[in-house]
């Protein structure tokens, strides 16, 4: 049965798409002409290998995004480099990588994570300690965030999301029923997320920290974690945020400029009113694609953290209303997702299209945040649109997996379902029997112990016998 649940779950997507639609053609090749389009039209729609919602707007804010880091980092290229397609050279290089990993990622089943979810604690904790490493990690604007490849800084924090996100899943089917009803499994759980983050904060990455926790939290209260266990830590959260906050000079820096960034628009709080000047200058149709002035060395990031900025800028409130409901959509999909699992059965697909849905959407509204000055300035990427390699490779994978997740849902066999529902139940009937105080059953190795035991004796006793006589 794992055999074939292996083999029909490691299939290849694009081929047997075009098999099904050479089937189709074949089946219908006495049929007239118009059925034999309408036909081959409707198979094409329902075996389409990937969801076509969550792929149309991944490729939307992929292609706004190429066409904005273009845009906004013309005159930077051109200033440090020489070349003003400099930087849109080295995005479309990250571009291309991005959907190199997102297509392996996409061939892996999803029973793979599901196997080796236990790995990523380890992984994870290799990453974020190698950048500490004198040597190894390498600092930039204060923070030892990146791995020095030669061709290629790795940062560990990105992928660490994807990681830790998996890691949860796996946890949530495990010990579903301790989240659910023991705060022992909700503690033990939060004592993991706890070392995560301070190996974050040692870099430091806060902006990172948050993403990841709160995205945890918000995967275990969807799993069914009760209030009473989120109250405690909603109040610790708060002190040990303001604690941070104060002994560390840069992001009590920040916390200031953000409650009055025009009283410190010459130091800690420029970038922040050069954003909102960006908003201004773009009213509601904006200066049109490239008509930009803010990205003239006004607006530090401006093709990185502050690209959504431009966009105002440059396309209006329309535009950047546009980009809301894009990142609405991408959610709102991973969540719809998640409930399809669901109601099948297959938790660990539920709780990693959740969790991806929810990191993806935090991060996008933190940086939405931080641009329109709703929230302290913090080093987040706008995820799929903002320049840089790691934040556009995680991010694409995490999509990728996702779709795997889709296609294994929509297509999932009697076999599989069989399957989840096992890995499902398996912890619930554990947590029931040590309810019930039941005695391990005996195996067959102490039932042969036993009747060996007794053909002795019996043995025993029948030449004492025989002796006697």
């Amino acid at each position: 049965m794992s055999r074939a649940l292996a083999m029909n779950e490691s299939r290849a997507l694009p081929g047997m798409a075009l098999l099904s639609r050479v089937q189709a053609a074949l089946g219908t090749a006495g049929a007239s002409s118009r059925s034999s389009v309408s036909s081959k039209s409707t198979s094409r729609v329902a075996r389409c290998p990937v969801d076509l919602p969550l792929l149309a707007v991944t490729c939307l804010l992929l292609t706004l995004g190429l066409v904005m880091v273009a845009s906004a980092s013309f005159d930077m290229s051109t200033r440090n480099y020489g070349n003003p397609l400099h930087l849109l050279i080295r995005h479309g290089i990250y571009l291309v990588m991005s959907l190199g990993a997102a297509l392996a990622a996409l061939s892996l089943p999803i029973r793979v994570w599901y196997r080796f979810n236990r790995t990523m604690l380890g992984l994870m904790a290799l990453l974020l300690c190698l950048v500490l490493v004198p040597g190894v990690g390498r600092e930039v604007n204060g923070s030892t965030r990146w791995i020095s490849l030669g061709f290629f800084s790795l940062q560990g924090s990105e992928f660490v999301k994807l990681m830790m996100t998996v890691y949860i899943a796996g946890y949530l089917v495990r010990y579903r029923e301790e989240i659910t009803s023991s705060v022992f499994g909700f503690l033990r759980l939060l004592l993991i997320l706890t070392l995560v983050v301070t190996l974050l904060l040692m870099q430091p990455d806060f902006g990172a920290a948050v993403v990841i926790v709160t995205a945890a939290l918000g995967v275990i209260y969807l799993a069914g974690a009760p209030w009473r266990f989120f109250l405690p830590l909603l109040f610790l959260s708060v002190i040990m945020v303001g604690f941070i906050a104060y002994i560390e000079p840069y992001r009590l820096a920040r916390l200031t400029a953000f409650t009055d960034p025009w009283g410190h628009q010459f130091d800690s709080g420029y970038q922040l009113t050069q954003a909102l000047i960006a908003f201004g200058r773009g009213e509601w149709l904006g200066l049109g694609l490239g008509n930009s002035i803010q990205k003239l060395a006004y607006l530090p990031e401006a093709h990185n953290d502050f690209l959504y900025s431009i966009i105002a800028e440059e396309l209006g409130f329309a535009g950047a209303c546009l980009v809301i409901m894009l990142y609405a959509w991408l959610v709102l999909r991973c969540l719809t997702i998640g409930l399809q699992a669901k109601r099948k059965q297959m938790l660990f697909h539920t709780y990693l299209a959740w969790g991806i849905g929810l990191l993806l959407g935090i991060q996008a509204l933190v940086n939405l945040g931080v641009n329109l000055g709703a929230l302290p300035t913090k080093g987040l990427t706008l995820p799929l649109m903002s320049y840089g390699g790691n934040s556009l490779i995680a991010s694409c994978m995490m999509i990728a997996v996702v779709l795997r997740a889709e296609f294994e849902i929509r297509e999932s066999s009697e076999m599989q379902r069989t399957f989840w529902a096992k890995q499902a139940s398996q912890p619930k009937e554990a947590s029931t029997r040590k309810r019930n105080g039941a005695q391990p059953r005996v195996g067959k190795k102490g039932k042969g112990k036993v009747s060996g035991s007794k053909a002795q004796g019996a043995a025993s006793a029948k030449s004492q016998a025989g002796g006697g006589k």
